[in-house]
């Protein structure tokens, strides 16, 4: 076995040194949310229990953890239905070229790159001067939405960009009708392309702070909660959230994972009993 260059180790210490960067924090506070009732915010730790994770399930003095919890699930739910039956509609209109699609694009486009606040500025001001509530179910879902949107169709552009009209035509030579055509035909092939558009829609929108602040209403979703808890307390339960949350968002992507798995073994599994009927 051939040594390996030198720049194969210079490469994996900057890598090791990236991973540090990005997971470093998240460890640290994971560490700190196990210490002892005398616990504090910083090192050295004082012991070493689930004191705090208890006490994160006890009426916590300052905010509604669990409430904003819920909200924030229940948004993200809605954010990702929306952010999928778009994308695919969108996707599907984009596959002909029509009056003004090159316009639409960028428009849609151009939502990534206007400052988040400003997105919540707007929303928030829309609202209030039409006269409706500002409330995180209704312009907190419009301003996320301009979030999820466009990277949910980006992501269904590229696949229709690579889908085979062939199989399309095969099943209307078989007599089926449109619908039948994108329900038994197209959604089963683009399926694992829309659970990651799913999961795209799902962790932005529950994560999300700067486009829900303003737009929320007097109802903090999770992120606000955790970020309004920041300079009222002072002891390691908020660091038991943060841990919690971020193994729910692991969690949450271990089921998309896991669902995308099933599906591809199903899929193979027909191509599989297809070639043998052959």
């Amino acid at each position: 076995m051939e040594p390996r260059p030198r720049s194969f180790y210079i490469l994996a210490a900057i890598f090791g040194l990236f991973l540090l960067f990005l997971y470093g924090p998240t460890i640290t506070i994971a560490i700190l949310s196990f210490q002892g009732p005398e616990g504090g915010l910083t090192f050295p730790m004082r012991g070493a229990s689930l004191h705090w994770f208890r006490d994160l399930f006890q009426q916590q003095a300052v905010g509604d953890i669990w409430g904003a919890f819920g909200r924030s699930l229940l948004l993200g739910l809605m954010v990702m239905v929306a952010t999928v039956v778009v994308s695919v509609m969108g996707g599907l209109a984009f596959r002909k070229r029509f009056a003004g699609s090159a316009l639409l694009f960028q428009l849609v486009v151009a939502s990534l790159v206007i400052p988040s606040i400003l997105v919540s500025l707007g929303v928030g001001l829309i609202f209030s001067q039409a006269g409706l509530p500002v409330h995180w179910a209704g312009s907190g879902f419009g301003a996320q939405l301009t979030w999820t949107l466009p990277f949910g169709l980006l992501i269904m552009f590229a696949v229709f960009n690579r889908f085979d009209p062939a199989y399309e035509e095969a099943a209307r030579d078989q007599g089926a009708n449109p619908w039948q055509t994108v329900r038994h035909v197209v959604l089963p092939i683009i399926a694992p392309s829309l659970i990651g558009v799913a999961l795209f829609g799902f962790t932005l929108s529950y994560d999300e702070f700067a486009r829900t602040l303003l737009t929320s209403g007097s109802r903090n979703t999770l992120p606000l909660e955790i970020y309004g808890m920041t300079t009222n307390v002072t002891t390691p339960v908020i660091f038991a959230l943060g841990t919690l949350t971020t193994v729910f968002s692991f969690g949450v992507i271990a089921v998309f994972l896991v669902i995308v798995s099933v599906l591809g073994r199903r899929r193979a599994r027909a191509g599989s009993d297809a070639g043998k009927g052959v």
